[in-house]
């Protein structure tokens, strides 16, 4: 028997169980499907999340306080709690291969002009965040250069901040209302979107001592550090905690990450995120496999007299079997082909009527869907095959 001949009688016997064959197929269009649903969420979230982060560059370092060797959030529990200071991130500065510096500290106020008002993140920074955070401004300029530790009362606004507050009108020379102090107005920053749930448009940037001063603290939140391209990342690393390490009397109360490790970190762990869903998400093929396994089964009962009158005319037990292996494989391929367009449609629908969804399918997760339906056919029709191959010819015949 060719393989023509073969697929040919394996399609006349799943045509002639039209209504058994869909049910099977149906299963391991679920299965398929929800595979491929789930694995472009995970990827897409991956990516997502790695834009984000990337879109600042990667010769960044940032400097967080509390010591933490293993991951997890730095001065969370099981970490010390020393504050970071502006002289801390003046340190900093002096490390060789250290271009620009950032010092952050940041909180929730509201900001008021006239009788309009909202409540937004306020970031306490200095004059270098067009240039480490890669942000732009659109009007006006940004904080100009100055000591850190002396506050001044000069605000720049996000895109959407401005337009809530001042709507059409230009916001230069304007003052503002920040958590009561006044500000003024001096700038207003390029959209830049969100960055992991936070609105990067509604806030309000104002110099660090100021925001030290409305918050009531004197310590930073984080130093983010810019280094020259040409500098190696673990070596302005060191020269971080060195000095650090001076300032600290020797104790390391302090976590120095480059944005490289952070990238990498969070590319293993949404990896693992993305296998996981997937995982999750072929479970649902096992009832697929149960399908194909419980109709090859009948089929087998149902066509023993068959079975016996082609064993008789000269047919050997391997072409049995195959004749059985290539029913369960046509049933699977022909439900994960199915299940793939309908994952691929539903994803198309997904994204139209949420634009913002991260979904992203790669060819190799096709691939390996349809892989994956046809192993698991031939896994499930391995059993009734064998129980066919394996039938006496006289007494099938006797049976029948």
């Amino acid at each position: 028997m060719t393989t023509a001949e073969l697929l040919a009688f394996s399609g006349r016997a799943i045509v002639a169980r039209r209504l058994r064959s869909v049910l099977t197929i149906l299963g391991i269009v679920i299965g398929i499907a929800s595979v491929i649903l789930l694995t472009s969420l995970g990827e897409g979230t991956k990516r997502y999340i790695l834009a984000e982060f990337s879109q600042f560059g990667t010769n960044l370092i940032a400097v967080h306080k509390g010591h933490t060797s293993t991951g997890g959030v730095p001065g969370a529990i099981g970490g010390t709690t020393r504050r970071l200071t502006i002289e801390d991130a003046e340190a900093v500065r002096r490390v060789a291969g250290v271009e620009k510096i950032v010092p952050v500290t940041f909180g929730s106020a509201r900001v008021e002009a006239g009788e309009r008002g909202r409540n937004v993140i306020i970031y306490g920074v200095t004059s270098d965040v067009p240039d480490v955070w890669r942000f732009r401004v659109r009007q006006g300029r940004f904080l100009p250069p100055a000591d850190p530790r002396r506050a001044a009362p000069l605000t720049v606004l996000g895109p959407k901040l401005s337009r809530e507050l001042f709507g059409d009108r230009n916001p230069l020379g304007e003052h503002v209302r920040i958590g009561g102090a006044r500000f003024l107005v001096i700038g207003v920053m390029e959209p830049k979107g969100q960055f992991l749930g936070f609105d990067m448009d509604d806030t309000a940037y104002v110099p660090v001592a100021s925001a030290q001063d409305l918050f009531h603290r004197d310590e930073l939140t984080e130093i983010d550090v810019l280094f020259g391209r040409e500098a190696s990342a673990t070596s302005v690393k060191e020269g971080i905690r060195r000095a650090l390490m001076d300032r600290h009397g020797g104790d390391e109360d302090f976590t120095v990450t480059t944005q490289t490790e952070m990238l990498d970190v969070l590319g293993r762990v949404l990896s693992v995120v993305s296998l996981a869903v997937g995982g999750i998400a072929a479970i649902s093929l096992l009832v697929g496999a149960i399908g194909i396994l419980t109709m090859m089964w009948i089929s087998v009962g149902e066509r023993t007299g068959e079975i016996g009158l082609v064993r008789a005319l000269g047919a050997t037990r391997a072409q049995v079997l195959s004749v059985f292996l290539a029913e369960a494989a046509m049933l699977s391929l022909a439900g994960g082909a199915i299940g793939v367009g309908a994952g691929l449609s539903i994803g198309a629908l997904l994204r139209l009527a949420a634009p913002g969804l991260p979904l992203h399918t790669t060819p190799i997760f096709v691939g390996a869907a349809l892989a994956t339906s046809l192993a698991v056919g031939l896994a499930s029709g391995v059993l009734p095959a064998r129980r066919a191959a394996a039938l006496d010819p006289l007494e099938a015949l006797r049976a029948e």
